[in-house]
Order: structure tokens, then C-alpha cells, then sequence
């Protein structure tokens, strides 16, 4: 009940700033960010603080009842959404400031905090799902914010393949709620329903597909490259806080705490998926390497690494939860940290395209020292914290070690390679090639972008120096239940 109430702040908070007149800009970020805070602090006091507690919101029969409350897997998410929404947000202060329509761009962009914090707090497939598809309707007008041909491209084929996709999601969830009825609680180690195995094994591989549209499953990842040419403060929502986030975190609900495991291992329905996230792994390395336009090339890099949790994922074990956990959390800060570097570079120079980088380091260096730090860690060079999550996904794919897996494993192993060359290839020549386009004066971050890039830049070093006690409370978190 309590972290549902957090939710409103957020969801009543925003439309509420559409409709005072402040002062100034500054009033405003001033009432967002006390919203923000707000509501990220009741987050942490919910999740750890409050016992648990299970809100009932409405009930449409006896199968479909709208459930929320909180557990070790919510726990998590609840608090990476809770410890990053509100850098995402300083950093959108002062990327914004020279865009149009900003009061109805925080509007939504706060409203999407309350939404997230709803789906995170869900305790049956039913919740998940309604609440999966409003993050879909709160998030199209940030991607359709430039009100451009352009946006209202990408913002279709937003729509189309979350929409669509997420219809094999609903028939996933009919199927398990019309077996199990109001028993279709969230239990890690599957609900244990009664049902033919052949539908229950057709049902996993609809909630894995359909839910991992939002985690960019290969053949259905083309949406969020296409939704780069939202601004960037949007992008670092879609690919590093919220709604990749949300895919991969509905999958591992579908595939821990509703269906067995042992049920699905070694069959169809367990090397299916596993397939499909190898080539997502794969063919998102091998898109990133080849695009050009940087806020693009990081958005495949983001399909290739949502590749890593979903293959991880579909080993179904739980040390493999564990590295599918520990990869999405380490991969939301180096993700984000990529993108607000990108942001300042494209805000700052106007430069948007690889080949545009050549010497830019010298007049922003704080700018690329973010870039390539967090870079690094993205490509898996020891001892920060991307080495550490890729290390764990392989070793629990050995512990299989049969031919799906191996072909996975290889996948990960190219795409590793394929990472150091499109991040360094955008690197290097920043800091070593003669600058293009005439000299220039320094142009680097302001106070707010490097506040945020700062703090995630210090949490990206923390959590490699404390990686071991980090998995050590992801283990503990998944079997809180």
C-alpha cells in the first residue's frame, strides 16, 4: 500500500506544475526536483524501512485482481529507479533550457516516475501488465517531443512495437491467470499452477517475447535505436532508468516468480529465448558498430546489452538471476552516464556523428573523461564493474554448458570485441586526432549536467570496488520474498 501512495506524488505532482504559474524557471525545477526527491526518499523508507503490505486497487473477477506490494525483486528496482530519476531529472534542467514546450515535457517526464514506481510494486501478471502498457502511453509524448516528421516517426514505431508486441504479453497473462485465478501471486520458483505442460511452455515463450519488447528483443529491437531522436534527458529514460529496465524486469517476474523452471529447462520453450536474446546480443553489437550518428550507435550498444540480461535470464538458474540483476544495474549507470555524455556533446557542439569527435576532447574534457570511463567499463575492461556482470554471465552459462549455451556464450564473447571498437572508435580520436572544423573555446558540461554525470560516475567506481557485496545483497534481495 505504502509504496503505491509514494506513486501518486509523482503522478498528481506533474500535471500539478502544468497549472501554477511560477516565477521563474528556476521555481519550477525547484517544485519538480522537491517532488522528485520526495518521492525517491519514500521509495528507500517503503522498501526497506515499512513491513510488507499488499493493496488490493480493484478486482475485475475472480482472475484478474490488481495487486500491489513489495518483495526482494521490487526491492531492487524500486531503488535503482528511486536512486536514478532524479540526476536523470537535474541533468534534463539544463539540457532543456533552450527547447520548446518544456512544462509539458516535465509533465510526463514526471508523471513516467509514479508509473514506473506502480509497475516495479506489482504483485501479480495482471498489475504488471496494466501498468506495463501506461508506461508505453506516458513515455510516447517524450519521444514525440520534437513534434518534427522525425519524432512522429519514431513515436509510431514506438507505439507499434510495444503495442503490438506487448499483445503476446496479454496472452501470456490470460493463460496463466485463467490456471491459477486469484492464486497468480508473485512466488519466486513459479506459482506452481495447474495447467497442460505444452500450455504453460507456450505461455512462457509468449510472456518472454512479449514482455522483452521493451528490453529490445531481437527481431523486435528496431524501435529503440529510431527513438534516439528524443532529446537525450528522454533517451537516458528509455535505455538506462525506466523502460528497458521495466522489459528485462518483467521477463525475470515471468520467468522466476510464475512459471517453474523446471517445467521449461531443456525444452523448446527454454532455447527458443535463449536464441533470440544470443542474436539480440549479436546482431546489436554489430548495428552499433556499424551507425554512425553517436546518440544512435548507443542506443544498439544499449540492444546488445539487454541481450546479456535476457540470455542470462532464459539459463534459468539463480545464480543467473543474480548476473542478470548485477548486469542491469551496473549497465543502467554506465548506460546513463554514456548518454548524458553524448547529450553535452550534441547540446554543446552541435555535433552529432562519429567522424565530428576528432579532437573535441581538448574543449571538453570533462565531458569525454565521462565518456570514456564509463566506456570502459561498458566494454568489460577489469577490474570496473562491466567485467564483473559479463564474467557472471558466462560462468552461470558453463554451469549448462550444452550447445545453446555455448552459442551464446560465443555471441557474448564477439560482442565484447565489437564494444571496444565502436566505444573507442569514438574515444581515441577525440583525444588524438588533430580537432576538425577550426579551433574553439571550451564548452564543457554546465554545473547540473556535471553534478549528475559526477555522481553516477562515483557510483559506477563504488560499485566496482564493492562488486562482490553487491552480488552478495542481489542474492539476498531475490530470495527475500
Amino acid at each position: 500500500m505504502y509504496i503505491a501512495i509514494c506513486a501518486l506524488l509523482p503522478l498528481i505532482g506533474g500535471p500539478i506544475s502544468a497549472l501554477i504559474r511560477f516565477r521563474s524557471e528556476r521555481a519550477r525545477n525547484l517544485y519538480l526536483m522537491g517532488v522528485t526527491l520526495i518521492t525517491s526518499i519514500s521509495v528507500f523508507v517503503c522498501a526497506f524501512a515499512l513491513p510488507p503490505d499488499t493493496l488490493r486497487l480493484f478486482k475485475l473477477s475472480q482472475n484478474f485482481v490488481c495487486l500491489f506490494g513489495v518483495d526482494g525483486l521490487s526491492r531492487f528496482f524500486l531503488c535503482l529507479v528511486g536512486a536514478l530519476w532524479p540526476l536523470a531529472l537535474l541533468y534534463a534542467f539544463e539540457y532543456m533550457r533552450h527547447e520548446e514546450r518544456t512544462g509539458n515535457f516535465f509533465v510526463f517526464y514526471t508523471m513516467a516516475y509514479g508509473v514506473t514506481l506502480l509497475l516495479a510494486s506489482s504483485r501479480n501478471l495482471f498489475t504488471l501488465y496494466i501498468f506495463f502498457e501506461c508506461l508505453t502511453v506516458v513515455t510516447l509524448p517524450l519521444v514525440e517531443h520534437g513534434q518534427n516528421k522525425e519524432a512522429y516517426r519514431a513515436g509510431r514505431a514506438y507505439l507499434m512495437y510495444l503495442i503490438g508486441g506487448t499483445s503476446l504479453g496479454f496472452a501470456a497473462m490470460v493463460i496463466v491467470h485463467c490456471m491459477a485465478g486469484s492464486e497468480a501471486v508473485f512466488t519466486y520458483g513459479g506459482l506452481g499452477a495447474e495447467g497442460p505442460l505444452t500450455l504453460k511452455r507456450v505461455a512462457f515463450i509468449l510472456a518472454f517475447i512479449g514482455f522483452g519488447v521493451k528490453a529490445a528483443v531481437f527481431p523486435l529491437s528496431r524501435w529503440l535505436p529510431k527513438a534516439s531522436v528524443a532529446p537525450t534527458p528522454v533517451t537516458a529514460l528509455l535505455h538506462a532508468v525506466a523502460v528497458v529496465n521495466a522489459g528485462v524486469y518483467s521477463v525475470a517476474r515471468a520467468v522466476y516468480y510464475v512459471f517453474d523452471c523446471r517445467d521449461i529447462a531443456g525444452s523448446y520453450a527454454q532455447y527458443a529465448p535463449m536464441l533470440l536474446a544470443s542474436a539480440t546480443v549479436l546482431y546489436g553489437a554489430v548495428r552499433a558498430l556499424r551507425e554512425t550518428h553517436l546518440k544512435r550507435r548507443l542506443a544498439w550498444s544499449t540492444v546488445s546489452n539487454l541481450g546479456y540480461m535476457l540470455f542470462a535470464l532464459s539459463l534459468l538458474s539463480q545464480s543467473a538471476l543474480t548476473a542478470a540483476l548485477c548486469h542491469m544495474l551496473f549497465h543502467s549507470l554506465m548506460k546513463i552516464a554514456l548518454f548524458f555524455a553524448a547529450g553535452a556533446v550534441m547540446v554543446k557542439s552541435g555535433r552529432t556523428d562519429i567522424h565530428e569527435m576528432r579532437g573535441l576532447a581538448k574543449y571538453m574534457p570533462f565531458t569525454f573523461f565521462a565518456f570514456t570511463l564509463s566506456g570502459a567499463a561498458l566494454t568489460g575492461v577489469p577490474p570496473l564493474c562491466g567485467f564483473t556482470s559479463k564474467y557472471l554471465i558466462i560462468t552461470s552459462a558453463l554451469e549448462g554448458a550444452g550447445a545453446f549455451e555455448l552459442i551464446g556464450i560465443g555471441c557474448l564473447i564477439a560482442s565484447a570485441i565489437l564494444t571496444a571498437f565502436y566505444i573507442f572508435t569514438c574515444a581515441v580520436p577525440a583525444y588524438f586526432a588533430p580537432p576538425g572544423g577550426g579551433e574553439m573555446k571550451k564548452i564543457d558540461m554546465g554545473p547540473q549536467m556535471k553534478i549528475s554525470v559526477g555522481a553516477v560516475l562515483l557510483a559506477i567506481l563504488a560499485v566496482s570496488l564493492f562488486a562482490d557485496r553487491i552480488i552478495a545483497l542481489l542474492r539476498h534481495l531475490q530470495e527475500a520474498l
